[in-house]
This record gives C-alpha cells, structure tokens and sequence, in this order.
C-alpha cells in the first residue's frame, strides 16, 4: 500500500481516504504500527475537505507589550501594582480594564497565555517571533507572511500580497526566498501609497520605459542565451511595478473611500487606519498583512504607557474583527496579535517592567480557528517562570500554517540547498476545530 504525498503534505486522491478510512485500511494491512507519518497523512486527508483560510493578519505590538495590562491580568494580586481588569465575553475570563471593546468579543477569537521564548533581545525576539526560528549567523529565514506568499497559490492580483504597514525598523523579510518575498512597506493610510505615481508627464514617463526596454534587451542579449526563457529578476520587479502603478487594485490603500463612521470606529490613528487598510487589502485577495503599533518597551511608568497603548489598541483590533465579521471575511482570514515578549511581574524602582520572554499572551481567532478558549496559565504570584502548559513561538506557527494547509514541516531548500523546515514547532490542537 503506498500513497503519493504532495508538497501540502496531504497525499493524492485525499478526497478518497478520511481518517477512519485510513485507520481500517492500516489495520487491513498489517500498518497497525500507524507511525506518526501515517497519523499525519489521514489528518491532512481529513482535513482536506474544509474550506482552508486564504490570508493572515498579524497585529504586531512591537516593544514587548505587558500580558498583566492586556490579555492576562491578575487584579488584585501583588503582581498587578494596581492595575484592575474587566470580565469578558466569556465567563471566568478577564482582560485589563481598558480593552473593553475587545472584552466584549472574547467569543469570536482566542488566547494563548503562556507562550514562551528563550529570546529577551528586541532584535532577536522580533526576529524569533516573525519568522518561527531563533537567529543563527550566516543564514537569513523568511518571515511567516514570506512563507505564506510562498506556499500558498499567487491570487493573481496587481498589488503585493505581502504588505507591512506603518513598519518602523523590523518589516518582515523575504530572508533566503529572496527579495521578492518581502513585505511591501507602505506608511499611515492617510498618506498616498509612496512611489507609484510618476514624477514626469505620461508621454515624458512612456518614452523612459521605452528607453529602459531598450536597453534592457541589448543588456540581456550580452548575458543570456535566449531573453524569452531565462530574465533577471529586476524585469520582473518592473514590470511588477508598471502593472501596480496603473492598476485600480491600488484604492484597497485607501481608507478614505469607507464611510466616517467606519474610520472612527478604528480610532483616528495610524494605527486604527492600518487596521482598516488591511481588511481592505485581504478582501482583494492580498496574503498577508503586517500593522505595528510601536511604543510597548515600558521600562518605567509602565502602568500609564501601557494604557496609553492599549488606547490605541482596543477600538482597532475590535473594529478589525468586526469589519471582517460584517464582510464574510473572517473564516477566510487569521488574526494573529503579537509581541516580542512580555513584561516582568515584578516592576523595577522606576514603576516600569522590564522584558520577560517565560510566559506572555498571543491572541488568536479568524479563518476556523476555535474561539472563546485560554491556553495556558501563568503563576499569578510571579514567581515560577515556567507557565503550566507552555506554548513555544514555534508552536504558533506551525498552528498558523496547519490552519492554512500549509505543512509546517516541509523543508525549503537554501540558495545552497540547505534544508530548513518551515517550522519547528508542534500546532496547537487545541485551537485548530
């Protein structure tokens, strides 16, 4: 009995083997072993009958936001230093008092309490968590919206179906993909996406494209052996841009063109703004989008900067999931809002919480992800490091990618054919209904 696999890691004529069907068939032939490859392939048969989410969403709170005044408070203890919290939409489960709007759809996502790394460097923390791997020298992985475009089918639009926005200085990376899986990175939506208009008239713009052709061919024909099979890849990023620059797909940018009252509802921010460009963009087919919100690294005052944060935060990520819901886009898209690390339980004696990477919060929902559930626990007298059921940074991933279809354990080849799985995690089972 042997099954052919696919780059998906389900197998072919998967719309023929369900998990019970293989399970009988294992026993049948004498498989009653059913190694942890078979149990894999009847899950990615089984699972290939669902609808599969098309794009991601990733929130990315940059500094290290503070799980005690977000999404895992513990009001009253020691710990808290007088911050309080409110109930949410789901019994026993509470969040600190100035999310209010996202309490209130606690129902439609989840959260992730005890998510853990062994990074407390801005720098390699931000790497750690946007790609699913720790910093090794001499070898640069992709972030995991990189991986998405990767994997997943091109939807065929005019406009880039990675995009950062409002990035500030860690905009995901394409790493040893290559430059062309990087994230587009575009500023406040209230400003003009940068670079696609011409700087000349149409005449003027039309007889440098021509010139460039021209000289592009004599180029080629020096290099190449034959220019219709074999082009560089800087032809294919220009004519990528010709083909944006004219395109309508380019008003998905434009938050101006949804009514006031929508604008207001996610904050007139630039991270608000963001929020909703996004949902604009995933529903013209864009993969994934990146919005940061910067200012979470609170060494002193934490109490008072955290909130002035989460200001910014609540009315945005609520609306997010909102608009998403109103639109029939939320089965289709993930909602991944995350940090670097957290803070430390304990404030240092300028009233602020230092970086703490041994327990912080992930929140979760969109694209069948299962929702009004907690993972994890952390010690609410802040002392025990480990939280009880950890969860590692790679482990989110490769639940990203199972909810995709994407098989987190398949090995991309390095431009030195190198090996590197896509993720080294284990998913969430929890969370994947």
């Amino acid at each position: 009995m042997t099954f052919p696999f696919q780059k998906d890691g389900s197998c072919g004529g998967a719309e023929h083997w369900s998990r019970r069907n293989l399970l009988k068939a294992a026993g049948l032939s004498g498989m009653s072993w059913l190694t942890p490859v078979a149990d894999r392939l009847a899950m990615a048969a089984d699972l290939g009958t669902h609808q599969r989410p098309k794009s991601v969403i990733i929130l990315w709170l940059q500094g290290g936001a503070s799980q005690l005044e977000t999404f895992d408070p513990h009001p009253g203890k020691s710990i808290a230093y007088g911050g309080k919290a409110i109930p949410t939409a789901v019994k026993g489960i509470q969040f600190g008092e100035k999310l209010e709007q996202t309490a209130g759809l606690m129902n439609d996502f989840s959260l992730i309490r005890s998510v853990v790394s062994k990074e407390g460097d801005h720098a390699r923390a931000t790497y750690n968590i946007k790609t699913g791997h720790r910093l090794i020298p001499g070898l640069e992985h992709p972030s995991i919206g990189s991986i998405i475009c990767h994997e997943l089918e091109d939807p065929g639009i005019d406009i880039p179906t990675h995009i950062s926005i409002i990035p500030a200085n860690f905009a995901a990376r394409g790493g040893f993909l290559g430059a062309q899986y990087d994230a587009f990175q575009v500023g406040d939506p209230n400003s003009p996406v940068p670079d696609v208009s011409p700087r000349v008239s149409e005449e003027r713009n039309a007889k440098r494209i021509e010139s460039l052709s021209i000289l592009e061919q004599e180029f080629a024909r020096g290099r190449l052996a034959n220019l219709d099979q074999v082009r560089t890849q800087h032809v294919t990023n220009l004519e990528r841009a010709k083909r944006m620059m004219t395109s309508e797909q380019l008003d998905a940018f434009d938050v101006s063109k949804e009514t006031k009252s929508e604008r207001d509802a996610f904050g007139n921010t630039p991270f608000g703004r963001g929020c909703l460009a996004a949902v604009r963009l995933v529903s013209r087919g864009v993969r994934c989008v990146e919005v940061t919100l910067t200012g979470w690294d609170t060494h002193a005052n934490n109490l008072e900067n955290q909130n002035r944060r989460i200001s910014d935060l609540d009315p945005a990520l609520a609306s997010l999931i909102k608009a998403l819901k109103a639109r029939d886009l939320y089965d289709d898209t993930i909602v991944l809002c995350a940090t670097e690390f957290g803070r430390t339980p304990i404030q240092n004696q300028v009233e602020g919480r230092d970086h703490w990477p041994h327990g912080f919060s992930a929140l979760i929902g969109g694209g069948g992800i299962a929702a009004g559930k907690v993972i994890g626990e952390t010690d609410p007298a802040g002392e025990k490091k480990e939280p009880a059921r950890p969860v590692d940074v790679e482990d989110v991933h490769a639940t990203v990618h199972e909810a995709l279809g994407i098989d987190y354990l398949y090995e991309l080849p390095t431009s030195i054919n190198r090996p590197i799985p896509i993720s080294d995690g284990s998913p969430v089972r929890e969370l994947l209904s």
